[in-house]
């Protein structure tokens, strides 16, 4: 590169901080690439101009406030003004891919799924075995957005609740569900995101008491497949209801559209003499006001529009129950 103090300022110099940045600011690939406007490059015979500098110098700025990493503090040139060197562009740039998945803020949660997410009737007789299937589906409008949003530092946020307590396992059940369990996040996975001063790895485990048998820390979007994949997993504490548990599959559907986490309560039935495997229903679940039936929730948190444009659009929950 011929970029250097006292030297011209060559397009092909200026073309490889713009090209570099869009990896991350514009489309980019797989883990890296927020959807922004992509910089425009300059015509290998054409001349650098303040306002191409300036576009730069901008976009740098704000992926700085966007990501918090600091990075070198510079004015934007002004069209009429010499245009000096700007130092340590190449390693601010560095700098800032290497931090693209963070992200100084998230934006609100969105609650609006569509569907059931609760289930209000009773389930299961005496000591038979019973399961309840909670299956929720975030849809983008394109792979490319489901890739922006987690990019840009969005989250899924799952979580259980059931409140309703007339039998034995109904107690048992509720502290499963409410206590041991906790929140589940889900981030892309690709190495830690540092999202609203918060440290992500993929599936992160928030509150509940309970120590899970399976919870795949470094597993996100990015390591998901078409199939499903286990990605936590919580079995009650006391006897005799030590064998119910609550499961996490998630995986990719809809040519990388869509994420699909389908929950299962499992009870395997066999509880002792003048006790029940059976549980009440209640009353449902709306948005995240939750009601007294067993339900599992699914809601996200978009990334934050302060400093970007929500190339990811609106995202979608659709919820069932059986």
């Amino acid at each position: 590169m011929t970029y250097s103090s006292g030297g011209l300022i060559q397009a092909t110099d200026y073309n490889t901080f713009a090209t570099n940045t869009n990896a991350f600011w514009s489309t980019g690939t797989g883990n890296v690439g927020w959807g922004q406007t992509s910089i425009s490059s300059v015509s290998t015979s054409g001349v650098v101009t303040a306002t191409n500098w300036a576009t730069l110098v901008n976009n740098l700025a704000t992926s700085s406030n966007q990501t918090g990493r600091a990075i070198t503090t510079r004015t934007a040139p002004v069209t009429g003004n010499v245009v000096a060197i700007l130092a340590n562009v190449a390693t601010d740039i560095t700098n800032l891919t290497t931090s693209s998945g963070n992200a100084a803020a998230v934006g609100t949660q969105y609650t609006a799924w569509t569907g059931s997410s609760s289930k209000t009737t009773a389930t299961g007789s005496g000591s038979t075995p019973w399961t309840i299937t909670f299956t929720h589906t975030v849809t983008w409008a394109s792979a490319d957005a489901a890739r922006y949003f987690f990019n840009a530092g969005g989250i899924i946020k799952w979580q259980t609740s059931k409140t309703a307590d007339a039998t034995e396992a109904d107690t048992e059940w509720n502290v499963l569900a409410n206590t041991l369990v906790g929140a589940i996040y889900i981030t892309k996975g690709a190495g830690t995101q540092t999202i609203a001063a918060t440290a992500y790895t993929g599936t992160t485990k928030v509150g509940g008491t309970g120590t899970p048998t399976t919870l795949l820390t470094t597993t996100g979007w990015y390591g998901l497949t078409t199939t499903d994949t286990a990605i936590y997993q919580q079995y009650s504490a006391t006897s005799p209801y030590t064998g119910q548990y609550i499961l996490i599959n998630a995986k990719t559907a809809g040519a990388g559209t869509q994420l699909v986490l389908t929950t299962t309560w499992v009870d395997p039935g066999g509880s002792a003499v003048g006790s029940t495997d059976a549980i009440s229903g209640g009353t449902a679940t709306t948005g995240i006001t939750f009601g007294t039936a067993p339900a599992t929730v699914v809601t996200y948190f978009p990334p934050s529009t302060t400093y970007l444009s929500a190339a990811w659009g609106t995202p979608t929950v659709a919820a069932t129950v059986a």
